[in-house]
């Protein structure tokens, strides 16, 4: 309705994806006037989460190639002789060569509805492309959405066992499989990670349970399908933010178990912390002692420039085999600490990565990456959610028409939305996807590809069913990228018991099922019925999706023809497995629009908060409307409304 939507503000931000949601809350906590439309019916644009009928309804949506056309041209009676506009698109085109397959066995699915669905989802043929209601648990408010409770969990003192504990003291482990743990070392405040299933089982050869795609869909709300695929380093700049800005009471995260090699044709773990290096049965004991040393060094590299000095214009893959490691050490080294390109990493970056890896071990667990249970479609809403709380206006499904520049002053005055109305704002910010083609005449995108797995078993079988792994294929061939994989269990409230979530993502060389294909035939089984061995032992692929996704990080403001100044443009997802890409590009807007504020700072406690007599008067007699104590009541009780919703979806 837009009645409700205000004529003047201070700041609109277009689109909810992450670095947008973050500025948003950022300048709703400093005090800001903030208007958050998209267009969209959910939260998160290309960073957002799908149930599984959601998803089949995002894939028909992105493989229809029609054009939206304006049903009327009376909004251009509201632009003054003085003004001109920047249309905007009105589809998105970061989306490209969705493919969608299933393998599973098609048993009348027609005739199966989604357990709580309103609609039923047609029959799924060969090339899926079904129309499917959409969730309406992704298009409620972020006030109305689900928020977990601050929980205090038992500190357990870490073992300084790994290089990361040996240079920093003091720190906490939590592990993953048995109770979470409170940081305390430091006194930060620490993220609350969710308590995965205790389920454990034998390994055994027998074929696993067989998974029917009307099983899929009958618990397709048990899904909560990334569009695109990271992990959180446990010392990144997104944690921090998360912690400092307290928006991490808003969601629960669980460690990811185990970093996986694929060498010789076959997967295997990868020791990381010093306790598994010494514990791994696939190393020499002179491995290990190599091993160890080169970690060590990578610590503490910037102290020894004379080690490294002579290699900065080589590659890391050359720096290593000049460190007397063995073929197997320098594999892990590179594709799994690193994770680096074996061409086009130099020695310098190679060292200030595995740095970084060992450095984030030992905070939350036995690996350095955390992921938020339900997806990383979360992370974004969280933001929303503060923004919320301190005075944000939220409007989905409300697209803009334009906006209205000022000829003389060259500045952005405002925009037109989809009624027709006319809302002024001093700031602006967009995502690049809905810039026109004459405004990014002279930008280069670069474009991932990306695929997603529903399997009915792990990569690698061991003792337990939950692990959440993360695995990177190098290339078979010089100038072709490495595909990183990320397998998500059912505890990680992505999938459905017994299945597995798989994400495979690279730059993109071709259309993402060339790209990616090869990987998944090299680790899955494609048939429906496997009769060789070989084939057994594989997991089984029940269904997949290929896509192209665009990435525009990195572009320069420059290269955008006919920007006003007060236009802020921010990307979409980039290749990097971590988020520091969105949280820098969401500071930096903030702090070129408030130079003088703090970005996202933490809200305050009801206990520190000083009343004056009047506004205590006004508490007593049920009239205060405080801007101070507001937004933190409406937090603490948005907080604890949520926190048992949550528990009792896991416990489930």
């Amino acid at each position: 309705d837009d009645c409700s939507i205000p004529s003047t503000t201070l700041l609109i931000v277009k689109y909810t994806c992450l670095p947008e949601s973050i500025i948003a809350a950022a300048c709703a906590r400093s005090g800001q006037r903030v208007l958050h439309v998209d267009s969209r019916n959910y939260y998160g644009g290309n960073w957002a989460s799908f149930s599984f009928s959601g998803l089949l309804s995002w894939i028909k949506e992105n493989q229809q190639n029609t054009d939206i056309k304006d049903e009327s041209e009376d909004w251009r009676k509201l632009i003054l002789e003085n003004e001109e506009v920047i249309s905007l698109n009105k589809k998105d085109k970061t989306i490209q060569h969705v493919e969608a397959f299933c393998f599973g066995d098609q048993d009348a699915a027609e005739d199966v509805e989604e357990a709580g669905a309103l609609a039923r989802v047609p029959a799924a043929g060969t090339s899926v492309a079904e129309e499917v209601a959409e969730e309406a648990e992704k298009e409620c408010s972020p006030l109305e959405s689900s928020v977990p409770g601050a929980e205090n969990w038992e500190s357990e003192k870490a073992s300084s066992t790994d290089p990361a504990s040996a240079e920093e003291g003091n720190i906490t482990e939590i592990n993953s499989e048995n109770e979470s743990s409170h940081n305390t070392a430091s006194g930060e405040s620490a993220l609350e990670l969710g308590k995965p299933e205790a389920t454990l089982s034998e390994v055994s050869a027998q074929e696993p349970k067989k998974i029917t795609y009307s099983q899929i869909v009958r618990e397709g709300r048990r899904f909560n399908i990334d569009l695109v695929s990271k992990l959180l380093y446990s010392r990144g700049l997104l944690i921090e933010l998360l912690i400092k800005s307290n928006v991490s009471r808003y969601a629960e995260f669980k460690n990811a178990t185990r970093i996986l090699a694929f060498r010789e044709g076959k997967v295997e773990q990868v020791p990381c912390s010093r306790a598994d290096v010494f514990n791994s049965r696939q190393l020499a004991m002179v491995e290990k002692r190599m091993l160890m040393k080169f970690l060590t060094f990578c610590l503490e590299y910037e102290q020894h420039p004379d080690e490294y000095q002579d290699y900065k214009n080589s590659t890391f893959a050359q720096f290593l085999k000049t460190r007397k490691l063995t073929p197997s050490l320098q594999h892990f080294i590179l594709h799994s600490i690193a994770m680096v390109s074996e061409n086009d990493c130099n020695t310098l970056e190679g060292l200030q990565a595995t740095r970084k890896f060992l450095q984030c071990l030992g905070r939350y667990g036995n690996t350095p990456f955390l992921f938020p249970l339900y997806g990383q479609g979360e992370i974004p809403q969280c933001f929303c959610r503060m923004c919320a709380v301190f005075g944000g206006i939220y409007c989905l499904r409300h697209s803009v028409q334009c906006l209205v520049v000022d000829k003389e002053s060259g500045r952005c005055k405002a925009v037109v939305d989809h009624f027709g109305q006319r809302i002024s704002a001093s700031y602006f910010i967009v995502e690049d996807s809905y810039l026109s083609e004459s405004v990014c005449v002279n930008v280069c995108y670069r474009q991932l590809s990306r695929a997603v797995l529903i399997t009915d078993q792990s990569v690698l079988k061991t003792d337990s069913e939950q692990q959440v792994s993360i695995l990177t294929v190098p290339p078979v061939d010089l100038g072709q990228p490495a595909v990183c994989v990320i397998e998500l269990c059912s505890s990680t409230m992505t999938c459905m018991k017994d299945t597995y979530l798989v994400h495979l993502t690279c730059p993109s060389t071709k259309t993402a099922r060339e790209d990616l294909e090869p990987v998944v035939q090299k680790l899955f089984s494609l048939n429906a019925e496997t009769e060789k061995g070989e084939e057994l032992e594989k997991p089984r692929v029940l269904w997949a999706v290929y896509f192209n996704m665009r990435d525009s990080s990195g572009i320069d403001r420059n290269s955008y023809s006919g920007l006003p100044s007060n236009v802020y443009v921010c990307s979409g997802p980039d290749s990097a497995l971590g988020n520091d890409c969105a949280v820098k590009q969401a500071e930096t807007i903030f702090q070129e629009m408030f130079p003088t504020e703090e970005f996202c700072p933490a809200p305050p406690n009801p206990e520190d908060i000083i009343y004056d007599e009047d506004e205590i008067t006004a508490e007593e007699t049920g009239f205060n409307n405080s801007p101070e104590t507001k937004p933190e009541s409406s937090l603490q009780e948005s907080s604890s409304r949520g926190s048992t919703g949550v528990k009792e979806h896991i416990e489930e």
